[in-house]
């Protein structure tokens, strides 16, 4: 659409630029938030500022407003150059409009145990991963808005996972390696490598950044037990808002401090198990029983903590809230390892041997493989 068909009538002051579109709807645009993003003053190329804010009128004054093929021009008091802004920009920016993400929206999932993991999530193979970028930008963007996807036909040999996941999102290195076998040992350092049955979890909150995604490549699956749990935490913490706001809020404000130790690690951050944004939306949940280091809160303030971290566990603990999977040879599950908990259930390594590799992605480059797709699918502004 051409940017003057947007457009109904433009008034203004000193202060306000005021646009009337033609959808009927109006919009303010302050004279400091428009001085601000002049785009003379960025680079044409890279589009980066070329000023500090320092470097601006600390309270710019419109002296004048035309409107120019699809744009329009605004004149400074006591500035030499004019601005002059696209109006399909400035319908895109205004203030206070919804911000355009570079993913999709968070769609929650509360009743695991209802749920089918090969019918109710992601899944390619990974020739389609690799070969069909429509396919590939579908799984992509489900496994940000659902937390969950699952690959299969990857080869079962080591190291196959880095390959896989390339398109993806980049690996990341920890203590663990950049690529970790989970299958047992003897005298584990991490119960993870062992034969137990793990409760829902979230990896590494004594890091910080927490890794952002979590994949895990089954090599051998186990013929009895080993079955892999997930469950969203996001839709677990909403639920725990709507039926108990003061836990809920609990969680939200106590920083509870996580640790590792090993023989070549020394690890621990604090954060609250359920993380907020500035708006009050659930943005990460940060639960690992095995980790939680002692907290030092007043003895006052113990027990409304503990209470809220039960009730929260407890609900980790309802089936209904769990999707249950069986991965087979072959097959490759990436998760949100900030919203998406996973367990799974207990094995015998010695009547059935289990083995899986994991890595990390981090999470920027995940949303950015999925911003970049849409981008070069010419999808941009359908987000």
């Amino acid at each position: 659409m051409a940017g003057q068909n947007l457009l109904r009538r433009v008034s203004w002051t000193p202060d306000v630029l005021r646009i009337n579109w033609a959808s009927g709807d109006h919009t303010e645009f302050a004279s400091l938030w428009l001085r601000d993003n002049c785009p003379g003053d960025r680079d044409p190329q890279s589009g980066q500022r070329l000023v500090d804010i320092t470097d601006l009128p600390e309270e710019p004054r419109i002296r004048a407003v035309s409107t120019r093929d699809d744009a329009i021009v605004i004149e400074w008091v006591d500035e030499p150059h004019s601005a002059c802004f696209d109006l399909e920009w400035l319908a895109r920016n205004a203030p206070g409009g919804p911000r355009r993400r570079p993913q999709p929206s968070i769609k929650r999932w509360l009743g695991g145990a209802a749920l089918d993991a090969s019918r109710d999530f992601a899944w390619l193979s990974l020739d389609q991963l690799r070969s069909d970028r429509s396919l590939r930008l579908d799984w992509m963007s489900r496994l940000v808005s659902e937390g969950l996807a699952f690959l299969s036909g990857v080869p079962c040999a080591e190291n196959a996972i880095l390959g896989a996941v390339s398109p993806v999102g980049l690996v990341i290195d920890t203590n663990y390696g950049r690529v970790f076998d989970v299958r047992s040992v003897p005298r584990p350092e991490n119960l993870a490598y062992s034969d137990r049955g793990l409760g829902l979890h979230t990896d590494n909150p004594y890091r910080d950044p927490v890794p952002g995604f979590q994949v895990l490549h089954c090599l051998i699956a186990s013929t009895e037990g080993g079955d892999s749990i997930f469950a969203d935490g996001f839709a677990i913490a909403e639920h725990l808002r709507q039926t108990e706001p003061d836990s809920f809020a609990e969680l939200t404000r106590t920083a509870v401090p996580f640790q590792y130790r090993s023989k070549d690690a020394e690890l621990f951050s604090a954060k609250p198990l359920i993380q907020l944004s500035t708006a009050g939306e659930v943005t990460a949940v940060h639960y690992n029983n095995r980790s939680i280091a002692p907290l030092q809160l007043a003895a006052g303030e113990i027990r409304a903590f503990y209470t809220a971290y039960r009730r929260f566990a407890a609900l980790l603990r309802e089936q209904r809230f769990q999707l249950r999977a069986r991965l087979r040879d072959g097959d490759l599950v990436v998760f949100d390892n900030q919203r998406t908990l996973h367990g799974r259930t207990g094995f015998s390594s010695a009547r059935s041997p289990r083995h899986l590799q994991g890595c990390y992605l981090a999470r920027d480059s995940v949303l950015s493989a999925t911003a970049l797709l849409r981008r070069q699918l010419g999808l941009e502004e359908g987000i």
